[in-house]
């Protein structure tokens, strides 16, 4: 049962444009909350000398990726995981780098929370953690769709909604982790990316 997202199709070359200067150029990338699969399967695609590794902790969500996997054949792209980032243990013991889309605002605090102790697990020094979506910024006004998309997200889970970059920031640095970058992206997201101190 493959699943799709249309948001995958217009980020994922500007997301990769970024990812381009930011991976490794060999090794394991951990992507976190992977959702339909469609990123990983592109991903592994144009960076065929990395081992990319999806997982979720949806059922639905596995069995998507691993469709989508199984129909794309490609050698580097790894069985899908069940991983709940908020979880105290992980299915992986390291990576060369660590990817997680827009799961920070549509999930609690303690998904982000559980992904930085994660990324402060299993990162070497100098490895990303790379976060794409929306956030709040300090000084920064919200685009009036984010504000409509936070509001929606809060009306489905009251524990989800767009997340100040500050706090994630602080949430990564208490996991020895630094904020190197932001990257403005198309449709009001950021690309952030944090490197293990």
């Amino acid at each position: 049962m493959k699943l799709t997202s249309p948001a995958t199709a217009r980020n994922r070359e500007p997301l990769a444009a970024v990812l381009q200067g930011v991976l490794p150029e060999r090794g394991l990338v951990l992507e976190v909350a992977s959702g339909a699969g469609e990123h990983a399967v592109h991903f592994a695609r144009r960076f065929a000398d990395l081992d990319w590794q999806p997982s979720d902790p949806d059922k639905d969500a596995l069995k998507s990726i691993a469709a989508h996997a199984a129909d794309a054949g490609l050698p580097n792209l790894r069985a899908p995981l069940m991983l709940d980032a908020a979880g105290q243990t992980w299915p992986v013991d390291r990576a060369d780098a660590m990817l997680c889309i827009n799961m920070v605002h549509i999930s609690p605090w303690s998904a982000c929370a559980g992904l930085m102790r994660g990324a402060g697990r299993l990162l070497d020094a100098g490895a990303p953690l790379i976060l794409y979506g929306p956030y709040r910024r300090a000084g920064v006004e919200t685009a009036p769709t984010n504000e409509a998309f936070d509001r929606s997200l809060k009306e489905r889970n009251p524990d989800w909604g767009l997340r100040s970059l500050e706090e994630v920031a602080a949430e990564a640095e208490r996991n020895g982790l630094t904020l190197e970058r932001v990257v403005e992206m198309p449709a009001n997201n950021l690309t952030v990316v944090f490197c293990k101190m």
